[in-house]
């Protein structure tokens, strides 16, 4: 049985290691010893804002084996909706294809609806087409076209 508890900073290299283990992540992360500061300032970052919720998946003998970080942003459209932001979904490299991930987001979208939610969504790199499979499986549709400006 999977546990999902609000993730420590203790938990931050496991993360760090799950963002980083894909062709895409390897390019952008950065794994070390002693965890590199940006993510403890971030972590601290998220810590403090009561509408972030940085979330692991923790298996029988105690070991992180999924991440995610969900993002609750209040709106003025559709009559003032609230939405769940779904960000970061990583299922640790020897837990992938057990049904973590689908765990994961079951459990998400639940905790998006117990803070009074209208919508979840999510972003996915356009090169993951597996993990666009796996969303539409549990019932999200591609609805939007995303864009982003790195600065």
């Amino acid at each position: 049985m999977t546990e999902f508890r609000k993730a420590e900073e203790s938990d931050l290299a496991a993360i760090i290691g799950m963002l980083a283990d894909d062709a895409l992540g390897r390019t952008r992360e950065v794994v070390s010893d002693p965890v590199d500061r940006r993510y403890v300032d971030a972590f601290a970052a998220i810590e403090a804002d009561t509408n972030q919720y940085l979330a692991v998946a923790v298996d029988d003998a105690g070991d992180v084996v999924g991440c995610l970080q969900i993002s609750f942003l209040p709106g003025l459209s559709r009559l003032g909706l609230w939405r769940g932001q779904i960000e970061s979904v990583r299922v640790a490299a020897s837990q992938r294809g057990k049904g973590v991930g689908r765990e994961m987001i079951s459990w998400a979208v639940e905790e998006c609806r117990k803070r009074g939610c209208g919508t979840v969504q999510l972003t996915s790199d356009n090169r993951r087409e597996d993990a666009h499979r796996f969303y539409e499986n549990l019932g999200f549709e591609k609805s939007h076209a995303g864009f982003k400006l790195t600065l």
